[in-house]
């Protein structure tokens, strides 16, 4: 009867201890996957100072190019934006401008891609740093009989794509396709 005794004084500790609930904050880590690549759909702003007629927003075309008058087109697929102005202005000096200068950045995100159970489907602007979350917020919500708990997510990793559940605060990236299962009761 003491060895009882002994066991139920142990384990009512640990199973109480699984009770503890605490009321801060959860926090993710988001890994980092290094600086932002261009790719098709992506709108870059292109600012040529003391050259009005070549700064303009252009949107990088099926072959990952970005084509700007007088140069023509600059590869822009797979690169940072810095790359991309670097090459602009290796083109603009070699016989257009003396001493370009010249800004690039994201003007606009290529889109995500959501389907399943949501309350619409379709293509959405992507915004920095959002997760699998705000995604479902942009398409309208879970719908009643979806699965809360996971997405799976589809994401082009060089030539491959790539298939992968996670939880719903995982960070998304431009170009990925989140699919919202229904749940099964």
């Amino acid at each position: 009867m003491s060895w009882l005794r002994a066991a139920l004084l142990l384990i009512i500790p640990v199973l109480l201890a699984g009770c503890n609930h605490t009321s801060g904050p959860a926090t993710y880590l988001v890994e980092q996957t290094g600086p932002y690549l261009l790719d098709s759909g992506d709108v870059l702003r292109v600012t040529v100072y003391g050259d009005e007629s070549l700064t303009n927003t252009y949107r990088i075309d099926d072959s990952g190019n970005v084509s700007m008058p007088l140069i023509g087109a600059v590869p822009a697929r797979g690169v940072t934006s810095q790359a991309v102005n670097q090459r602009i202005v290796s083109k603009l000096a070699a016989g257009f401008i003396r001493s370009p200068n010249v800004a690039v950045e994201v003007a606009e995100y290529r889109p995500f891609f959501i389907q399943g159970a949501v309350g619409n489907s379709g293509q959405f602007a992507y915004i920095y740093g959002m997760t699998a979350r705000a995604a479902i917020s942009s398409a309208g919500g879970f719908s009643d009989t979806a699965n809360r708990n996971s997405v799976t997510i589809y994401r082009r990793v060089g030539a491959e794509m790539v298939k992968g559940n996670v939880a719903l605060d995982f960070p998304i990236q431009p170009g990925d396709t989140i699919v919202v299962s229904e749940r099964w009761i």
